[in-house]
């Protein structure tokens, strides 16, 4: 599967895929474009990435999650490219068990994704500025570009 998109990512498809017969919890993440950043008006989002280091970096994050939660299904979708306002930037999937794990694995993925992934995104504002970050934010918030906002703690 591959874990980057220049396309819109087809989040039914994916959820309608993601059930196992040993899965009691199915977790469905969507990270969207929302209309506002910065106190600002957002018209779209354009996400690049480093595109094989971050297809293995994503293919490693889900493998380490599957084997430390049990869970039968986990999958990570990343847009590259333009995304509009309400599109979903990014969609994890997890399935095990039970809910617990599979809440903890959607976390732990999503968090993992966004802090070490080599994926950039460019916010576009209505007044015409367009301001470029990493994926996370968090730096914004904390001050420093090592700690972030979401912590994960081990299970």
């Amino acid at each position: 599967m591959q874990h980057l998109s220049a396309h819109t990512i087809d989040t039914p498809a994916l959820f309608s895929g993601a059930h196992h017969p040993k899965a009691g919890a199915v977790v469905l993440f969507s990270g969207e474009t929302r209309d506002s950043s910065h106190g600002k008006e957002v018209i779209y989002l354009d996400y690049e990435a480093q595109e094989n280091i971050a297809e293995k970096m994503i293919a490693d994050i889900l493998q380490q999650a599957k084997e430390r939660w049990q869970l039968t299904i986990a999958l990570a979708v990343h847009r590259t490219g333009k995304v509009a306002v309400s599109e979903s930037a990014v969609v994890v999937i997890t399935a095990s068990a039970h809910r617990s794990e599979a809440y903890a694995a959607n976390r732990y993925i999503i968090d993992r994704i966004k802090h070490e992934v080599p994926i950039w995104k460019c916010e576009y504002f209505s007044d015409g500025s367009k301001e470029w970050g990493g994926n996370c934010n968090c730096v914004k918030l904390t001050g420093d570009v090592h700690k972030h906002v979401y912590e994960f703690e081990d299970k």
